[in-house]
């Protein structure tokens, strides 16, 4: 897409916004505008303008917020002008506070106002009064919230789309994981509704506040959940620079370590282990020589004959390693995996002298894991084996250094299977390292800015 005709889009997308509101606009004119000098209407108002400014956002576009409470409370008990003024009101405000893009505006506008005036319309044409405590007009309120949340979702993404230049049928897409979600504040809006005809506005009003209260704390989780995920993407890019450092090192690392993560997460999966505890795996074979950082430069050339405190510093590297894992605070246990991963099933491993069952399953599958692949391998340190024989000399060790299980498993997985698999000379770092992409995409970095289910915040763009 051309500068050009971005630049056009923009104002399409601005223009039909525009257009929308003005065509809205005679019909508030038209209407009574007593219901604007009701004290219902500034309790409204003010309740809709802290909904929007205590709103959570979801994928890095949408703003999920109490008002929709707000805006059909004013479609059942207010009346056209009233919803329409207040959703107003909400969005100006909340476009003072966070000065989101202005091109922005009369989209969260015509996406917010323009669907509940007209949600108040249908429901007067409906029910004929304010709502009452009959099931009809219950019935007639959940009928125009649903049509105002198809509005307010269409008329959004379709403007928001057309205004950044995104893919329109992905982003339609996305509200089919949070429709339970949609449908329960539906219900909520109706109790809310029913309480307030039967009980008053100060009843009402309780229930609003309870809302926008735990919006807010959703708002909080939200934060914290963003800010995790910032912590572990720059975690990760630190271990990533680590790797690759050490691989500058010793060419072999991260080919290594790809293949390890790759056979370790398959033997997990051959087991039937979790998908998580299959994660674990790969993970931590990504980072099983994470420690190495620690071995003389003359070990990890691998020049002359090591000395006692050469095989010392190879003893520490599983703990050492285990300590940076926990510094930067990848989760626990892999920390605990990578530690664990030199122990052997005899006691004899190292740095802890675990024995069997004392060490970690997932640690277990990684050893197999690593020794296949040191044996295999054409970057190793001695000449490498057939994938034939190496499976030999894991059953030779099995009981003793490595489990028996995950051998077996292993030998079953490289039946019938071709040379790249069994050797795993084309391992990629950067590939198996893509896996882990989802803790990046804990950051949010959508450009698209918008309101909506019933919300009226935007979210700046760059």
């Amino acid at each position: 897409m051309t500068v050009a005709s971005t630049a056009a889009h923009r104002r399409l997308a601005v223009a039909a916004a525009l257009l929308l509101l003005a065509a809205a606009l005679p019909a508030v004119i038209v209407s009574p505008k007593d219901e604007l000098l009701e004290p219902l209407t500034l309790v409204l108002a003010a309740a809709a303008i802290a909904s929007v400014l205590t709103a959570s956002n979801w994928e890095g576009a949408i703003d999920i917020s109490a008002a929709f409470v707000v805006f059909m409370l004013a479609v059942a008990f207010v009346g056209p002008v009233g919803a329409f003024t207040i959703a107003v009101v909400a969005e100006v405000v909340m476009w003072c506070v966070r000065r989101y893009r202005l091109t922005v505006l009369p989209i969260n506008l015509a996406a917010t106002a323009v669907p509940a005036m007209l949600a108040a319309l249908a429901f007067d044409a409906i029910a004929g009064e304010p709502l009452g405590g009959d099931a009809v007009d219950v019935a007639a309120l959940g009928l125009v919230a649903v049509g105002f949340l198809a509005m307010n979702f269409i008329v959004l993404t379709t403007l928001i789309a057309l205004l950044d230049g995104g893919d329109l049928r992905a982003a339609l897409h996305h509200p089919r994981e949070i429709l339970p979600s949609l449908a329960l504040t539906v219900a909520l809006t109706l109790a809310v509704a029913g309480v307030y005809a039967s009980y008053g506005m100060a009843a009402g009003l309780f229930l609003v506040l309870a809302i926008v209260a735990f919006t807010y704390m959703s708002r909080l989780v939200v934060i914290a959940r963003q800010r995790t995920g910032q912590y572990a993407s720059l975690s990760w890019g630190v271990l990533s620079a680590l790797v690759r450092s050490l691989d500058r090192r010793d060419g072999r690392t991260a080919r290594h370590s790809a293949a390890v993560a790759a056979f370790a997460r398959d033997i997990a999966t051959h087991c039937m282990m979790s998908e998580r505890e299959a994660e674990l795996a790969h993970t931590a074979g990504l980072l099983h020589d994470i420690g190495r950082f620690a071995l003389p430069d003359r070990v990890m050339e691998r020049q002359g004959t090591l000395t006692e405190d050469d095989w010392e510093a190879i003893r520490l590297h599983p703990a050492l390693g285990a300590d940076l894992l926990r510094d930067l605070g990848v989760y626990g246990p892999v920390a605990q995996i990578v530690r664990a991963h030199h122990e052997r099933i005899d006691g004899r491993g190292y740095p802890d002298g675990l024995r069997g069952d004392e060490i970690p399953a997932i640690a277990r599958v990684v050893a197999v894991a690593e020794v296949y692949d040191t044996l295999t391998a054409e970057d190793t340190y001695r000449d490498p084996m057939t994938s034939f024989q190496a499976v030999t000399e894991l059953r030779r060790v099995a009981g003793s250094q490595l489990d028996e299980r995950y051998v077996e498993a292993l030998a079953s997985l490289l039946a019938g299977r071709g040379m790249d698999y069994r050797h795993a000379d084309t391992a990629d770092f950067d590939s198996e390292l893509a896996i882990q992409s989802r803790i990046a995409d804990a950051v949010s970095t959508d450009s698209a800015a918008g309101s909506g289910i019933g919300a009226a915040a935007s979210k700046p763009a760059p």
